[in-house]
């Protein structure tokens, strides 16, 4: 009985693809796994294709595509179509949000939630009212410290201000009928707020 050719060691025709070749390959030293001797014998077979192969395409006995001779007449990919512009809405909102970095979102977020706390406990107007000031003067600290434009910061805080107190509101009514464990509605205003500076403070620029 004759011995097998390297291909029917790796169990493919001569007319199997080198797609083919390499996946019988593969399945075989897998099936084969701990057995080194026939492993070997795999690999030995598949390099021997492969030298085959290669004797055979120098002789141009093996036709390679056109694709690998010529690849300057590829034909060129159609590109794609160009995205539309961005709406100028788009473009004003995006030069709003910021990528904060992790001390971007901590050291307001400290500062709120000792604020909080403080509102909190201690839920007398004078409190109220210092909180509520702190608070927005660590925004407007935080927000002009991104840009250095004082402007922006100012609008940007006042406008986190208002947002946080009618988000408050607006929550504290709906709320109400349905949570009774709810704090005061000055305080729960307070704190809602205060979360809004943050977000406004760590999130926009």
């Amino acid at each position: 009985m004759s011995a097998q050719s390297p291909y029917e060691k790796l169990g493919v025709s001569e007319g199997a693809t080198f797609e083919e070749i390499q996946t019988a390959r593969a399945r075989l030293v897998e099936e084969l796994s701990g057995d080194q001797r026939k492993i070997a014998e795999v690999e030995a077979a598949y390099d021997s294709v492969l030298m085959e192969r290669l004797r055979l395409r120098q002789e141009g006995k093996i036709k390679v595509p056109d694709r690998i001779r010529f690849p300057e007449k590829l034909v060129q990919a159609t590109p794609t179509e160009t995205p539309a512009p961005a709406s100028k809405s788009n473009q004003w909102l995006m030069s709003l949000i910021d990528q904060p970095s992790t001390q971007d979102i901590a050291f307001p977020g400290v500062a709120m939630v000792g604020l909080g706390a403080l509102v909190y406990l201690y839920p007398t107007d004078q409190v109220l009212q210092v909180s509520m000031a702190l608070a927005t003067g660590t925004a407007l600290y935080f927000l002009f410290r991104k840009e250095r434009k004082l402007g922006r910061a100012v609008l940007l805080g006042v406008a986190g201000l208002l947002l946080g107190f009618a988000i408050g509101g607006v929550a504290y009514t709906l709320l109400q009928p349905s949570v009774p464990m709810l704090p005061p509605n000055e305080i729960f205003i307070s704190l809602v707020t205060f979360l809004v500076l943050w977000v406004v403070s760590s999130f926009t620029k």
